[in-house]
């Protein structure tokens, strides 16, 4: 059975680097992308407003069991990236992170090394065993209005209190061969997970 992969990017910025990717991927074996859209599309659904996107992205991770997240200069910073972190950790998607800022644009430029987004996305688990999903703002914790709730139970060890960031491994694309191991990467992230 094809293996279905949600990939997440900042699409106005990184595009042309996720297609790259997506373009490669997709030769190497049985799987099937989802989180592509064209811009045509992308527009008419940022225009009904943010219930319409969580809905689109929701329908697009159904039946996938790992997400890639592309990152680039400036993802940490979207809000809908960290949606799509915060979704699919909360579906027990196996999660991992790409620097895809080596890549060349279509100009043959390269681009700044983004900071990591999954330190940006974190998990309070309360006293009593309840967790929520927080996102940092640039000077604090606050709690992630679009996913407030964590629907996932963890042990009583783990009932303290603390934020709890998502650590997946990370990999640099062009560094790291990515044309050559990201099959490699997602089999290995789906494992972790139980996918």
């Amino acid at each position: 059975m094809a293996r279905k992969v949600f990939f997440s990017f900042h699409y106005e910025r990184d595009v042309w680097r996720a297609n790259v990717v997506r373009n490669s991927w997709v030769t190497k074996g049985n799987y099937i992308e989802a989180g592509f859209i064209d811009s045509a599309e992308f527009e008419k659904i940022k225009k009904k407003g943010d219930q319409a996107i969580k809905k689109w992205i929701d329908e697009q991770l159904e039946e996938t069991s790992v997400t890639v997240v592309l990152i680039g200069a400036e993802t940490y910073s979207r809000k809908w990236i960290r949606y799509e972190i915060i979704k699919s950790f909360d579906r027990s998607n196996g999660l991992l992170g790409v620097y895809i800022h080596n890549i060349k644009d279509e100009n043959g430029k390269v681009d700044l090394k983004g900071p990591n987004p999954f330190n940006y996305v974190a998990i309070l688990i309360s006293k009593n065993g309840d967790a929520y999903y927080y996102e940092w703002n640039g000077s604090d914790w606050i709690e992630f209005s679009l996913y407030p709730k964590c629907s996932l139970t963890f042990d009583e060890e783990y009932w303290t209190g603390k934020l709890y960031t998502i650590k997946p491994n990370l990999y640099d694309w062009v560094d790291d061969n990515g044309y050559e191991n990201l099959s490699d990467w997602i089999e290995e992230s789906a494992r972790k997970a139980g996918r």
